[in-house]
């Protein structure tokens, strides 16, 4: 699988979610500071967003002080469905109900070994297909 890792800024989080990613089996594309280019969270979380609603990525793991402005950026790019999450339940619940294509994590609050699980919820996590009408209803409102 093909992984977008985006962040504004270079931390341990996201060297450990790019091993992690890369452990995994999937070809991590990094964004941002990761990837050695100097962008804002705006412009990371939007770039990211690109990256999955055009098909270049499967998913995307993203990341900023909060998770919030990222998420917020992300979500702007339609076909997006971004979600903050801060532990793998939540991340769980995110692609079971909502079909999230892009997990957002905080660099403040998320340790890698929690991230870690969030990526086990994130993966082996299906959509619920009697969410598929809410869904669509988001996707087509923008």
């Amino acid at each position: 699988m093909r992984i977008a890792l985006g962040s504004d800024e270079r931390t341990a989080l996201t060297e450990a979610l790019a091993d992690d990613l890369r452990g995994r089996g999937h070809e991590v594309v990094l964004v941002g500071p990761p990837g050695g280019e100097q962008l804002d969270w705006a412009e990371v979380g939007r770039r990211v967003g690109e990256l999955v609603v055009s098909g270049e990525t499967d998913t995307a793991v993203l990341c900023c002080w909060t998770g919030t402005g990222a998420s917020i950026a992300a979500n702007k790019v339609a076909g997006v469905r971004a979600a903050l999450c801060t532990d793998a339940e939540t991340a769980r619940g995110a692609r079971r109900w909502n079909d999230a294509n892009v997990l957002v994590l905080s660099n403040r609050l998320v340790s890698p070994p929690v991230a870690g699980e969030m990526l086990d919820a994130w993966f082996s996590t299906a959509a619920d297909p009697s969410e598929a009408e809410a869904i669509a209803s988001l996707d087509a409102e923008r």
